[in-house]
């Protein structure tokens, strides 16, 4: 068996608002991605709920992670107790790169980029060994090690594999690089392995038969059954009889729920400690922030 307890953050700040998702509406998600089009007016809202006692960050390695973690860099004293969830790889973001650059344009960006010669000459190594032997468990280990160069000297908690990547291999029913996802990140980074997921039933029971124990498991849950696939009530049941470490997201459905009986759903009636959520205003961090640590 492999996986670790972790103590997670019961609060976690989410990264959608900076970067224009909204899956309800394209007109709301239009105007964010023009609030946000700065790096002050993301590093604003951080601040804000920061100084708001909020310490966890999930953010996805897409375009704007590695300014946003130079930031952090950058600014130690501020941030001092800041945690981060990165959440990776970041699929859309090697696809513009390769349409921009080409493709060996692209491989020569990744490699390349903050790369010191050591952490070159691995990276090279392993790059040389997908291309004759197709490698997938090498071609994860290249993933993470050119994602992780974005959070060094961070301070990351928790690595979540991206949704798109977990559900495709999910699909194909590979455990060996879920065990060894889980394996790699222990061993070179000393952090937990956690996993993002439309699927989280099938997910859940599949990394029990990987043996992977108590996994950290991101996915949507919310009383209007936005995002929840295929049902409320599997999700319910899972969370209640099967032994793993959920983290809960999109639990306002864009909107659709009020804060207060979000909350109370996610945290009393599910029993769940861990929250992402996504906000732009002081007057939402600290309400949801307030009413996560009440019900959690």
């Amino acid at each position: 068996m492999i996986g670790d307890y972790v103590m997670l953050d019961n609060v976690i700040l989410g990264d959608n608002q900076f970067f224009g998702i909204n899956h309800m509406s394209e007109e709301k998600a239009d105007a964010l991605a023009v609030k946000f089009r700065t790096l002050k007016a993301i590093t604003d809202v951080i601040d804000t709920a920061y100084d708001n006692g909020v310490r966890a960050f999930m953010l996805n390695t897409n375009e704007r992670a590695r300014e946003i973690c130079d930031h952090l860099r950058n600014n130690p004293g501020r941030y001092a107790d800041l945690v981060l969830y990165p959440s990776m790889p970041y699929a859309h973001k090697y696809a513009n790169i390769v349409a921009e650059k080409g493709i060996f344009g692209a491989i020569k960006e990744v490699l390349v980029s903050d790369s010191n010669a050591g952490e070159l000459l691995g990276m090279i190594g392993k790059g040389s060994k997908i291309f004759f032997d197709k490698d997938i468990i090498k071609t994860m280990q290249l993933l993470v090690d050119v994602e992780m160069k974005i959070f060094r000297n961070l301070t990351v908690k928790v690595v979540f594999l991206q949704n798109i990547v977990t559900d495709l291999l999910l699909g194909f029913g590979i455990k060996e690089i879920f065990v060894e996802y889980v394996r790699y990140l222990r061993d070179k980074y000393d952090v937990q392995a956690g996993f993002n997921t439309m699927n989280m039933v099938k997910l859940v029971d599949f990394l029990g038969e990987c043996g992977i124990e108590n996994p950290i498991v991101c996915f949507s849950i919310n009383k209007a059954g936005y995002l929840v696939n295929p049902d409320i009530s599997s999700y319910e049941k899972t969370i209640r009889e099967k032994h793993f470490q959920p983290v809960a997201m999109s639990v306002l459905a864009s909107g659709a729920v009020k804060p207060k009986d979000a909350i109370a759903y996610v945290c009393s009636d599910l029993g769940i400690k861990s929250v992402v959520f996504g906000a732009s205003s002081a007057r939402n961090i600290i309400e949801t922030k307030g009413l996560i640590e009440s019900y959690c």
